[in-house]
């Protein structure tokens, strides 16, 4: 494999000139002819409308993994959770979302995916419910866990939009798309904040089960539906759905993962982002919601509109990796991710501070993510399902660590060690960015 990842990718920029005629296999980025099903994704016009429902889709499956963050203290005191392990609220949700990526995103891989989703919304609205009538801590508990592990429905509306994309555009619906997931993180923590102050925490849940149930049946409605592909004799790792079993599929993906050392890197990078994310959004309730600022639930939410330009990362950085700037992006993003615990760290003392270093930490972690989905989706554009799922175990890894840590290491020591804490992480990143670029072969001019 070329070191470059520019030129080990080629990225979706580099395959503006394939056609997509009806019922004839294309060429993938590796090498390999598309599967009967991609063959027929490509017939499907993604329109503008489509497009924006697989976004609001999106964005309202993620923001259940974070409709906790800003009631971590009202979940503390209705059910006597010390400080230090309220993080646990957070970690299970991460965990569950984790194996959900290992065990069920792979799926879209091998299932009708209109069917999965729609099945998989309909579950998650069952688990929303079971933690909207939670009585005891134990079943909040279990339910979180398995509202994280059905909320990975999100990943696998990411692969079915960038599989009905035309290779030209793909970056960009990506980017369109998680621009939908970035602003349902965001709008998580405001709805979260405003319905627990009118109606109780357990109206954030049961309302966002109602929501889930109407998207499951529209998405069942309009979304095309894959016909069977036949066998193609390629490899595991990339073979379509039709030539691997279940048990198989899921090799596969540790397969992708030994053969592509950009997705090892993309991955790595991943763990290290979301663990710096998560480190500000699973404990900045706590800070916040303590004298002297002494802030409601809903004014803690608030300031996840704060980070609204995460948004227009997003859609600027799938963008820029149609125009193979994807180093770039990557590089001033990670620099970014870095600078912001500079303000992050004066919150005590102003909350205009707070507000810029959450746009900047958010603008960092979306153009990054954005840019690595692009890019690791060209790989093999047949194994997409696989492709997010293993990338986003890594994500979930690195939310996971950065919740439990930056809980526990505020009751011990104060938010200023919790930013020394996000600071390392961000710097981690842009070290190993850095390390592997200098260690790949210079790629040659676009």
């Amino acid at each position: 494999m070329v070191g470059s990842e520019d030129t080990t990718t080629r990225s979706t920029a580099d395959t503006a000139g394939t056609t997509d005629t009806p019922g004839t296999p294309r060429t993938t980025d590796t090498g390999h002819p598309e599967t009967a099903a991609a063959a027929t994704s490509s017939s499907y016009v993604l329109s503008p409308g489509i497009t924006l429902l697989f976004a609001v889709a999106c964005g309202s499956a993620v923001a259940n993994v974070y409709f906790a963050q800003p009631l971590l203290v009202t979940l503390g005191h209705d059910f006597a959770m010390s400080p230090a392990t309220l993080g646990a609220v957070i970690t299970l949700t991460q965990v569950g979302y984790g194996l959900g990526l290992f065990f069920l995103v792979p799926l879209g891989d091998l299932a009708d995916r209109r069917r999965l989703v729609a099945a998989q919304l309909l579950l998650l609205a069952a688990a929303l419910t079971l933690v909207g009538t939670a009585t005891t801590g134990a079943v909040l508990l279990v339910g979180m866990a398995v509202v994280g592990l059905l909320a990975v429905v999100t990943q696998t509306l990411v692969a079915f939009a960038a599989s009905l994309a035309p290779a030209a555009r793909r970056g960009r619906v990506v980017g369109l798309v998680t621009s939908g997931v970035v602003t349902g993180i965001l709008l998580a923590r405001t709805v979260s904040g405003l319905l627990a102050d009118l109606a109780g925490w357990r109206s954030v849940y049961l309302t966002s089960a109602a929501l889930t149930c109407v998207l499951a049946l529209t998405l069942h409605r309009v979304l095309p539906s894959r016909t069977s592909a036949p066998p193609v004799n390629i490899s595991p790792a990339s073979a379509p759905p039709a030539a691997l079993g279940y048990r198989r599929l899921l090799r596969s993906t540790v397969t992708l993962f030994a053969r592509e050392r950009l997705l090892r890197i993309r991955a790595l990078l991943a763990l290290l982002i979301f663990a710096a994310f998560s480190t500000l959004w699973s404990c900045i309730a706590l800070p916040l919601s303590e004298p002297p600022l002494s802030l409601s639930d809903s004014a803690i939410g608030a300031f996840g509109l704060a980070g609204a330009a995460g948004a227009l990362a997003a859609t600027a950085a799938g963008r820029l990796n149609d125009r193979g700037l994807s180093r770039w992006t990557t590089g001033v993003g990670l620099a970014l991710l870095a600078v912001s615990w500079v303000p992050l760290a004066l919150t005590r003392h102003s909350l205009w501070a707070l507000a810029v270093g959450v746009i900047v930490l958010d603008l960092a972690v979306q153009a990054v993510h954005v840019t690595n989905q692009s890019l690791i989706h060209a790989l093999a554009p047949d194994a997409g399902s696989r492709l997010f799922g293993g990338y986003m175990i890594f994500y979930s890894v690195g939310s996971a660590t950065g919740a439990i840590a930056s809980t526990a290491l505020y009751a011990a020591a104060g938010w200023g060690a919790v930013c020394v804490l996000g600071a390392s992480f961000s710097c981690l990143a842009l070290l190993l960015w850095a390390v592997t670029e200098r260690s790949s072969a210079p790629a040659s001019p676009r």
